[in-house]
């Protein structure tokens, strides 16, 4: 497989050309010198250590995996990963985006992004350590008491610990309120927390000194079902060094991910300490969920790109038949297949989703900035209310085509993409989970239309739909980009449309809903891509206007494809939807036997 190249390029175009985070960043307090340089300085230092360290471990780490010592309980991560782990340490990565009174570095969240995907797009498996940390740090910072806070930040900001999220049981997943974890009050203000936790991923490992857990597990006399959720932090290591008693009892044995640690976690008498309110925990873990959700995200976007990049290199290589419309390269015995139109569509099938996604990660990440720091209550809730209604877009639709990517990746490469080798079908497995944990994707479609549209009755949907709108009024008449803005106005009023009608629908019935969900959330998705798409062509036409390069008339190429092969995607989807939950809910269960 070739060499994983970032796209600076393309990182370039979306934060300064696209989303244009200079002219919001300097007006946020705390980012007053987040320049456009130190952006550039930041992302070569992480495109250097993504491309020459993380890589060229990606292969042989799936092959070897990690291994668990069942005699000390103990995990060894593959060759090399130890190794990078610390260089990314030193290099101060793990505090990027924290917060400067615990020794991070306090700089935005559109930073950060880029980073997160180059590291996906390099190594998943490996990135998913310093991503679960992070994820514990977010937590801990935003419901730690101030001596947690104290005790913990700042080794989980300099790397030296790592950190988990323990949620998922062996009988339950998505649905929490069947958990059985105990947390036991003691005298010294401490619980005892016994119970088995399963998918944990970077559950055991050798990279840092010490793991720090968060917890979800019940107090005595706690409510039932979700209502009667705490949060502990429990470490592997006290602070006197000695060893508490959480312990991993297997490796999961997976598809891919094989380098990331997917443990049994086993508590037994283990002592933690109260996150949060008690019964409240639920509230403070999906602070590190809804981090994970776009953590996701940008899983199926970096895998995405890799796949293109291997895909396009072994296209302007491989030779195979002659162009249907004549030889395009006489002096060879064959043309590359980079000549014929299906390959040209699966290429462009994988460049059109991961841009859109890379400019969906960057809106999105400037809108967290902007909820975390703008001065104005009003600015942070409308960033809040954004980032509410299209994380789960984010999760499922990226994921989703990340691995319509991946996939494509190894049909670009026929019968060599089957073959371990290439590294192309490693692409495949990794990427597969990304649509399964954090909530599965039909998860994030339900909580898309029943919490995020419906529950509000469409308030955040129609903010979002006023952005769309007010682009598509201030290029009504733009012959350059009547192709696009037409088609998108049109569309943006079908959602509407459809989202009345589920509405309405859903009132009779529930299942209506249900039925829905998966459909309206790849139709949103579309409706996000089909307006950032339409967004960066207006911005590559004016750099054409004003002397830019081929870079710009790429980007207007691949808008048109967008348009013309995956939108039309939306009328089967709308048509799925108006059928309602009939067709499904009608079979009796006794029906499904074989």
């Amino acid at each position: 497989m070739p060499a994983y190249q970032a796209p600076l390029r393309d990182f370039d175009f979306v934060l300064n050309e696209l989303i244009k985070v200079q002219d919001v960043l300097p007006s946020l307090p705390g980012y007053e010198e987040a320049s456009q340089d130190i952006f550039s300085s930041y992302l070569e230092a992480a495109a250097q250590f993504c491309q020459h360290e993380l890589a060229p471990l990606n292969r042989q780490a799936d092959e070897e995996g990690c291994q668990f010592d069942p005699a000390t309980k103990s995990v060894t991560t593959p060759v090399g990963f130890k190794e990078a782990y610390k260089q990314y340490c030193e290099l101060g990565f793990p505090a990027l985006d924290c917060d400067p009174a615990y020794g991070g570095q306090g700089m935005p969240k559109s930073l950060a992004f880029p980073v997160m995907e180059m590291q996906c797009a390099a190594n998943v498996a490996w990135s998913m350590y310093p991503g679960l940390s992070h994820g514990a740090y977010s937590a801990i910072h935003a419901h730690g008491t101030d001596e947690q806070k104290a005790t913990y930040l700042p080794r989980l900001v300099d790397g030296s610990w790592t950190g988990t999220m323990c949620l998922t049981e062996p009988h339950c997943g998505t649905d929490l309120g069947l958990l059985k974890t105990r947390a036991e009050p003691q005298a010294d203000g401490s619980y005892s927390i016994t119970g088995t936790k399963i998918f944990i991923s970077a559950g055991e490992h050798d990279l840092s000194d010490n793991i720090i857990h968060l917890v979800l597990a019940r107090l005595p006399d706690a409510p039932k079902d979700v209502k009667g959720i705490s949060l502990f932090i429990v470490p592997k290591f006290h602070q006197d060094d000695s060893r508490n008693s959480v312990y991993c009892g297997a490796l999961e044995h997976k598809m891919g991910i094989k380098a990331n640690a997917t443990a049994v976690i086993n508590l037994d008498g283990a002592r933690g300490w109260l996150i949060g309110e008690a019964n409240k925990g639920l509230a403070c873990m999906f602070t590190m969920m809804n981090a994970a959700r776009l953590g996701c995200g940008m899983q199926g976007l970096g895998i995405g790109e890799a796949s293109y990049q291997g895909a396009l290199a072994y296209a302007r290589e491989r030779l195979q038949m002659r162009a249907l419309a004549g030889a395009k390269f006489s002096d060879k015995p064959a043309d590359p297949i980079i000549v014929h139109p299906d390959v040209r569509r699966m290429l462009l099938t994988q460049k059109a989703y991961t841009e859109a996604g890379r400019a969906l990660s960057a809106l999105l990440a400037l809108q967290l900035d902007i909820e975390d720091k703008h001065p104005d209550a009003d600015a942070r809730q409308d960033a809040a209310d954004l980032v509410a209604l299209l994380t789960p877009v984010a999760k499922a639709f990226m994921t989703d085509n990340g691995y319509t990517a991946a996939n494509m990746g190894v049909q670009v490469f026929g019968g060599h993409g089957f073959i371990r080798e290439w590294g192309m079908e490693q692409l495949v497995r990794d990427c597969r989970i990304s649509q399964l944990y954090e909530g599965t994707n039909g998860i994030q479609a339900i909580d898309l239309l029943g919490r995020k549209v419906l529950l509000d009755q469409g308030a955040k949907l129609r903010k979002f739909s006023k952005l769309i709108h007010k682009f598509c009024q201030a290029h009504e008449g733009n012959a350059q980009l009547a192709e696009f803005v037409g088609p998108l106005a049109k569309l943006l009023k079908e959602v509407g449309e459809v989202t009345m009608g589920v509405g309405m629908a859903a009132m009779q019935d529930r299942d209506a809903a249900g039925a829905a969900a998966t459909d309206y959330l790849r139709l949103v998705g579309h409706l996000t891509y089909a307006w950032l798409w339409a967004r960066m062509a207006e911005v590559a036409y004016a750099k054409l206007e004003a002397g830019g390069d081929a870079f710009y008339q790429a980007k207007i190429s691949t808008a048109r494809f967008y348009y013309a092969k995956l939108l039309p995607e939306v009328e089967a989807l709308k048509a799925s939807i108006k059928s309602g939950a009939q067709p499904l809910m009608t079979l009796q269960d006794e029906h499904f036997a074989f």
